[in-house]
């Protein structure tokens, strides 16, 4: 990574990191166990490989989960009436945090802010094959 991102925003990189593979792997693996559909999960599955970093050993040394201001969990977080609205969380979860990446990667990485773009628009396509089949 480049001098253009502080260690301050390696703890922004590496949030964004993880909570966009952890939105990927909630629908993938509804699609894989709940749903039985491989080409779904191997498409999630390939996007969710995708969204990493050559350097992600690095920013673990500017992890601090335990003084994280937003740590605790808000009311509308809880507010999942059924699968369908998990599913949809999740992918918004994952775009948001593809978009955030892509972001603060121009900063420093232009192969790394296209990958990131890659995966957001892939993720665009995949939750509107996902609503219009029977999943949604």
């Amino acid at each position: 990574m480049s001098n253009n991102l502080s260690p301050d925003l390696f703890r922004v990189i590496d949030a964004n990191l993880n909570r966009l593979k952890e939105g990927i792997r909630v629908v993938e693996d509804i699609m894989r166990y709940k749903n039985n559909d491989k080409t779904l999960s191997h498409k999630l599955k390939t996007l969710r490989h995708m969204a990493n970093i050559k350097e992600s050993m690095e920013l673990l040394k500017y992890r601090d989960s335990v003084n994280d201001v937003l740590r605790q969990t808000i009311k509308s977080e809880m507010n999942r009436s059924n699968l369908d609205d998990i599913i949809i969380a999740n992918f918004k979860r994952a775009q948001e945090s593809a978009r955030v990446l892509e972001e603060l990667f121009k900063l420093s990485s232009a192969e790394y802010s296209e990958n990131f773009k890659h995966i957001r628009y892939e993720l665009y396509t995949l939750e509107k094959d996902i609503s219009e089949n029977v999943y949604i």
